[in-house]
């Protein structure tokens, strides 16, 4: 079980100095034990909203995020007909902010939109073309993606960065 444990810190060390040795102390915590794979993906590994904020916490006592609304809608996320829906969430610590984005995608990794569309793939065993089918995003998937989001809003923060390294 990997427990965050602050660094010593150098007396007099600038603002930039901390946040660069808790960057680098955050990007090394081993987090291994903690990350989960996805059901249908055997290859992808991922580290829960859960653990993340956890261990994050344990850096950060003072930590706030905040999921950006849709001025015009009031809603968790943002939507274009044409290119689909994306989320973004902000993390503030030590005096700094990050803000990401995230795509709301399906298990293959295709935008999804407010209504389902299709899409022509390979298929490598059939050996031709075949129809695919993008369902329309719900809720459920909307939340999913605002807390993958903030994982890898943190990430930024160098939580878990390796993870990402591979994608």
């Amino acid at each position: 079980m990997c427990k965050f444990q602050k660094p010593s810190l150098p007396q007099g060390a600038t603002d930039d100095e901390r946040r660069n040795i808790m960057f680098n102390a955050l990007y090394s915590l081993d987090l291994n034990d903690k990350l989960e794979k996805r059901d249908d993906n055997d290859k992808l590994s991922y580290l829960s909203w859960a653990n993340a904020w956890a261990e994050f916490k344990s850096a950060y006592r003072s930590a706030t995020y905040r999921i950006i609304k849709n001025p015009s809608t009031n809603l968790p996320y943002f939507s274009d007909p044409n290119i689909g829906i994306i989320v973004y969430t902000e993390v503030s610590c030590d005096g700094v902010s990050h803000e990401m984005w995230l795509p709301v995608m399906n298990g293959a990794n295709k935008a999804m939109k407010e209504a389902p569309y299709t899409y022509q793939a390979w298929d490598s065993y059939k050996k031709q073309h075949v129809e695919k089918t993008v369902q329309a995003a719900t809720m459920f998937d909307v939340n999913k993606t605002i807390m993958r989001c903030l994982v890898k809003n943190l990430a930024m923060f160098g939580l878990g960065l390796y993870v990402y390294a591979g994608e």
